[in-house]
């Protein structure tokens, strides 16, 4: 049904009265901040081989032992040793033999490995390199990933964002001037999620690393960055 014609003039006068949409500004700044790590995780653990699976168990937990009462003379509280990967599987050997119908024979079983590795946290950093050394001379032959981080970032990511808001802020100040423009009030501050990279060291077997007394370790610097998106109103400083 069409409506009346004098109904046309009522809208259109409503429009006109509507407000305008408020203009708006929107950029991202980055802060990054900077400091020594002051924690090491890291993979480390038992790789045993017998005929039998008792065996290799046997000769596993015996070693295991040994390096976790190593771990601990070298000052590892318990909440720092923990079991991450437990493994027993057979180990075969595979032959280039067929049987007489032309297939190949299958694997044979020539006996068992057991692996067993705990992911331990080192606080004191000054005493990474000995306390790898340590864990190799009771037993360990597997070290994998030295991971370095931060134990409380609290107060770096409170500078990141100081950071990052100045950053922004400096680009919308430049912006605004530059296009005759004057920054309103702020009308949102979104954070973007950023989950900071760990630090992997190497990834090495530890009867390659533990040549000297002490293995060397250096633990670097890590980063720390936080990205803020800010929204502002702006006005025409031409008006």
């Amino acid at each position: 049904m069409r409506l009346p014609l004098t109904f046309a003039p009522i809208a259109m006068a409503a429009l006109l009265a509507s407000p305008a949409l408020a203009d708006s500004m929107t950029l991202s700044g980055t802060g990054t901040v900077r400091a020594a790590p002051d924690m090491a995780t890291i993979n480390t653990g038992v790789t045993t081989q017998a005929e039998t699976a008792r065996e290799a168990l046997d000769a596993n937990s015996a070693a295991m032992a040994d390096l976790v009462a190593a771990l601990r003379e070298a000052g590892l509280e318990d909440r720092d040793i923990q079991t991450s990967d437990f493994n027993v599987s057979p180990q075969y050997v595979y032959s280039d033999r067929r049987d007489d119908n032309g297939y190949s024979l299958p694997p044979e079983i020539q006996g068992y490995q057991v692996s067993n590795t705990v992911t331990i946290v080192v606080r004191d950093l000054e005493a990474l390199g000995s306390v790898l050394d340590q864990a190799v001379t009771v037993g360990a032959n597997t070290i994998n990933g030295i991971v370095f981080a931060v134990d409380d970032v609290t107060k770096l990511e409170e500078e990141a964002r100081k950071l990052a808001f100045a950053d922004a802020m400096a680009k919308a100040e430049t912006y605004a001037e530059a296009a005759g423009l004057r920054l309103g009030s702020i009308e949102s501050i979104r954070e973007v999620d950023t989950q900071q990279p760990p630090m992997p060291m190497y990834r090495a077997q530890a009867m390659e690393v533990a040549a000297d007394a002490s293995v060397p370790v250096e633990a670097g610097e890590m980063s720390y960055s936080i990205t803020t998106t800010v929204e502002w109103e702006i006005e025409d400083d031409n008006n």
